[in-house]
């Protein structure tokens, strides 16, 4: 409401012939009405200090008073002492609900409205898929979510100060389609030293998030109704994305070795693509042995086809070493790599990349410039200095040991309080729990129940592409404290267990 804009409109609002006659309190009460109910002053929205606005409007203080105290009796606002007064929540439920029976009343459902909306045919699949909603809170037991409350932002605020005062201005201009160069560098040396890759700065190409990186492949390298192959269960994510370029997504069968790769050879759909999560399977947990990387690089010598390598949480192995990533072991140079800093430091910095065979960078360099320009060039050389000066290492090794722990208080809360319930499959690393509900157990009855004491239950049946779907939960545990594992456990049991 302190905007100009909004000012200004309620100033031609006063001046609305229906509101002429009416006193000058009236006039002001009634515009700011109007104002709500168009929705222009959204619920939640705090409204100007009564002095404030009477001197921008030229009134006298208890003029505009009188105008919120009737706003108020009639529930249109709500007034705290202390705070000042904000447009009520109430409203926006009720119009809400008024839309809706507006809708119904002239006959119209959602989806009709939806279908006949002139969209293409992508544009319907698209809509059909519902999109992929991300978690903006802390909430047990949301999968993929690390921890933020320890990330170091003091080193971070210092680092990116360091960098304005460098870069100055340069750094407000558009940036490298590809990415800053001393990000490139930093990311290709970790790779090398730490996952075991063969990568060259050039071939980096910095993105927004992994599932901007899917959507680019399934543009650039699967045609519109050609088939591409996915661990079966998988990343929804990845799924979305496929079917969203009207790619025809089929399903690989995965154990606890990985995915199938006697399945990959025997498949005939001739797809040109697979998409593979190696280091821990999403969302079993399984990590892909030698064996079957090598497998899987021949396969795709063999047949000139892609393997798409998703290593979204491959920082977080907690037993034994690491096996080194695809990339690394292909010396056919058939894998594009997927990494990302949303698991390792924070969603919200929503900076991810790509490393990629040398005769495809060009090709996706000019299809990222074409869809959003370039990744923010701040955060790129703040991350590159977090890197180079040890702290991204150093933040990595501590989320590590302190995963590593809440993982064991997870397994053994829920085989204490939950055990006759489901079980528990124990994962090598990850940054979640996939657990398999026991007969008798509905997997959608347990999730309402859970969702009414407040605990978010991620589905494993809707992870899986094929028919026959296993039932069960996957829970994080990563971003949640041992006591509030403990505690939401409980609640958890306490929910499901009640006569």
């Amino acid at each position: 409401m302190s905007k100009t804009f909004e000012l200004e409109t309620l100033k031609i609002r006063l001046n609305d012939a229906d509101f002429r006659r009416l006193d000058l309190h009236q006039r002001i009460q009634r515009s700011l009405r109007a104002l709500i109910l168009d929705g222009a002053l959204s619920p939640g929205v705090k409204l100007p200090a009564t002095r404030a606005l009477a001197k921008s409007l030229g009134v006298a203080r208890d003029t505009v008073e009188n105008a919120y105290v009737q706003l108020q009796r009639d529930g249109f606002i709500v007034r705290r002492g202390g705070s000042g007064s904000y447009v009520a929540e109430a409203v926006g439920t009720e119009l809400r609900g008024a839309a809706r029976r507006r809708i119904q009343r002239q006959g119209y459902k959602r989806d009709v409205m939806e279908q006949s909306s002139g969209l293409s045919r992508r544009g319907q699949v698209i809509l059909d898929s519902g999109g992929v909603i991300d978690p903006q809170v802390i909430k047990a037991f949301t999968p993929g979510l690390p921890e933020t409350r320890n990330f170091p932002t003091g080193v971070w605020e210092r680092l990116q100060r360091q960098t304005l005062k460098d870069y100055r201005t340069n750094a407000l201009l558009h940036g490298d389609p590809q990415g800053a160069e001393p990000l490139r560098k930093a990311i290709a040396v970790y790779l090398n030293l730490e996952r075991g890759a063969m990568v060259f700065p050039e071939q980096i190409l910095v993105l927004s998030s992994t599932r901007q990186a899917l959507y680019l492949c399934a543009q650039l390298l699967v045609d519109a109704g050609k088939p591409i192959l996915l661990e079966n269960p998988g990343y929804v994510g990845a799924k979305k994305a496929f079917e969203a370029s009207e790619a025809r997504v089929v399903p690989i069968d995965v154990d606890n070795q990985g995915i199938r790769t006697d399945l990959l050879r025997a498949d005939q759909h001739g797809a040109n693509c697979v998409y593979v999560t190696p280091s821990h399977q999403y969302p079993t947990g399984a990590t892909l042995s030698l064996q079957r990387r090598l497998e899987l690089i021949n396969w795709a010598a063999e047949n000139d086809n892609w393997i798409i390598e998703d290593d979204y949480d491959s920082e977080f192995h907690y037993e034994g070493l690491p096996t080194a990533c695809v990339q690394g072991l292909d010396k056919y140079k058939r894998t594009i790599y997927l990494g990302t800093f949303s698991k390792t430091l924070y969603p919200g910095l929503r900076m991810g990349y790509m490393v990629l065979p040398q005769e495809l960078v060009s090709a996706f360099t000019y299809a990222r410039s074409v869809m959003d320009g370039h990744t923010p060039q701040i955060p790129q050389l703040t991350l590159a200095r977090f890197m180079e000066d040890g702290y991204f290492n150093a933040h990595v090794r501590a989320m590590r040991k302190l995963y590593a722990g809440r993982r064991e208080v997870m397994l053994e809360s829920i085989g204490t309080h939950l055990g006759d319930i489901v079980t528990a499959l124990r994962p090598e690393g990850g940054l979640q729990i996939p657990c398999l509900l026991k007969t008798g157990w509905s997997e959608e009855k347990t999730i309402r129940q859970a969702a009414a004491a407040g605990v978010h239950l991620l589905g494993l049946s809707r992870l899986y592409a094929s028919k026959e779907k296993k039932q069960g939960w996957l829970l994080g545990y990563s971003s949640l404290t041992a006591y509030e594992i403990e505690m939401a456990v409980l609640r958890l049991a306490k929910a499901l267990k009640k006569p």
